[in-house]
């Protein structure tokens, strides 16, 4: 019998007829690599929550980008830790801040060849945890924040990101960066907003990688988005774009796939979507144990991630991704 099906089905039989009518691809291209590089230290520090991933010093994180250039990575995106920290963060705009040292070395080492991407907030720097200044009443302050974004940014732009990516969802935060590097003569350096940035429950191994904890126990969740609402993070897209961002970020992104699908229907800037340390340590620890195939479920992971519409992803998986995809 001819089945309607087995039309489907003679395109599946062999892995060369697959290739040949997949409807997703995933390249190098899309990938973008997340390190952190950390103050005060002689030699790579491992992160327990993040089997395979470090705490780099300069030196090995130079190593690490030329490695990654070899294999066909064209991006990443740095995450610091200072040695000390204060309660306005000052680190995170410091002219010999960690990141800010990083980057020169860096854009150095490739020029133009290499994407470099700044995570820009405060959280990573301040001694209370959050993303901003923290008032008398223990709320986070958004406006008197949003100065030390500007100075962040311009920081950054200077020592020589090509993307800033402001992370701490405050309102306004890409109007204010946008307005503080054109007047100061970086206005082609580019914004990737946190736009969609849920308040999830899957960013401890990345806290464990940032030192960060948040002071008596408190959370995000009045400055980061409600995980039970779509058209709210859609809004906050819609504000990010009309503040001049250049790009727009979801986050986690394969629990959020609906808002990525939303995201690429509704907006024509390019898309971002960070896998983040809680679903690539997911996949680690259950490949550790044998219940899973750890490569094949981060490819399909990844993959299901460009299926939805996002044009550059930013995983913990890039290097063994790229390695897989040579």
């Amino acid at each position: 019998m001819n089945f309607p099906q087995r039309r489907l089905r003679r395109l599946r039989r062999t892995p060369a007829l697959r290739r040949l009518v997949a409807e997703t691809r995933l390249g190098v291209d899309d990938l973008v690599a997340p390190l952190f590089v950390r103050e005060g230290i002689d030699e790579p520090q491992p992160i327990g929550s993040l089997p395979g991933v470090v705490q780099h010093t300069r030196t090995s994180l130079r190593t690490e980008v030329a490695e990654l250039a070899e294999r066909g990575i064209g991006s990443v995106i740095l995450f610091g830790i200072p040695e000390t920290k204060d309660a306005e963060g000052s680190g995170a705009w410091d002219p010999d801040g960690i990141v800010q040292k990083a980057l020169a070395d860096l854009r150095d080492d490739h020029g133009d060849d290499m994407v470099l991407i700044a995570d820009l907030c405060v959280d990573e720097y301040t001694d209370h945890g959050h993303c901003g200044i923290v008032g008398s009443d223990g709320q986070v302050d958004n406006d008197a924040t949003l100065e030390l974004y500007a100075r962040a940014a311009l920081a950054q732009a200077e020592a020589g990101a090509d993307i800033v990516a402001p992370s701490g969802m405050m309102d306004g935060q890409v109007m204010v960066i946008r307005d503080t590097l054109d007047e100061e003569g970086y206005d082609q350096t580019a914004i990737l907003a946190y736009s969609a940035k849920y308040a999830s429950a899957l960013y401890g191994p990345f806290r464990d990688a940032v030192d960060v904890t948040i002071a008596g126990g408190g959370d995000r969740k009045g400055y980061q988005q409600d995980w039970r609402n779509a058209r709210e993070g859609l809004e906050e897209i819609r504000a990010d774009i009309a503040e001049g961002a250049d790009m727009v970020m979801v986050k986690p992104a394969l629990s959020y796939l609906d808002i990525i699908v939303r995201a690429r229907a509704e907006f024509d800037v390019p898309i971002a979507a960070y896998h983040v340390s809680g679903e690539y340590s997911m996949v680690r620890a259950a490949a550790a144990n044998g219940w899973i195939d750890g490569d094949e479920v981060a490819l399909e992971q990844i993959t299901a991630i460009k299926r939805a519409g996002a044009d550059l992803i930013l995983t913990y998986f890039a290097r063994d991704l790229a390695e897989a995809l040579s």
